[in-house]
């Protein structure tokens, strides 16, 4: 049907498989999916750690794209990686501006809104590429302008999250 060596591509840069249009059993309608992200977030803003983790499929892999930390891997490290910021907050709030999904990808665009236990707030827009396996998110990929968000948070925050390494959220 196609020329030898121009076969269709049908992984991404990172060698992971790209959706088709032929789903599987095992695999969500685009809609589905977006609901699976939704719930998702909507237990992050609650800061519901039970009801993320039903979320995740057991081989998530969460990163902040611009850091330099290696990012998590598994629910429970995801969570942990959270919580190391968020135990801060007494308050996330996000508004969607998009949600599209095709195959088993989901981009969210988004404005999180994050306010202090000490009263300060912070607000940045992200975009955020999942990835879905088996109905649950396997890959969490946020993209934001580190130095937009940081230089936002209060001086001790920064102090708080300078006392946290990547052995905090590994196994």
């Amino acid at each position: 049907m196609f020329p030898a060596g121009q076969e269709p591509i049908n992984k991404n840069s990172r060698g992971h498989s790209m959706s088709s249009t032929v789903m599987s059993s095992t695999e969500m309608s685009p809609e589905q999916n977006k609901a699976v992200v939704k719930k998702m977030w909507q237990a992050l803003s609650e800061m519901d750690w039970e009801g993320m983790k039903a979320c995740m499929h057991p081989d998530i892999f969460y990163e902040d794209v611009p850091s330099d930390d290696p990012g998590a891997h598994g629910p429970e490290n995801c969570v942990k990686r959270l919580q190391i910021a968020f135990k801060h907050l007494s308050k996330q709030e996000q508004t969607t501006h998009h949600l599209i999904a095709e195959g088993d990808v989901v981009f969210l665009d988004h404005t999180e809104k994050w306010t202090f236990t000490s009263g300060e707030t912070a607000q940045h827009t992200f975009c955020t590429l999942h990835e879905m396996k088996d109905g649950l998110v396997s890959r969490w990929s946020d993209y934001w302008d580190l130095n937009k968000f940081v230089g936002q948070f209060p001086p001790w925050f920064l102090e708080e999250m300078m006392k946290a390494s990547a052995a905090d959220f590994s196994d």
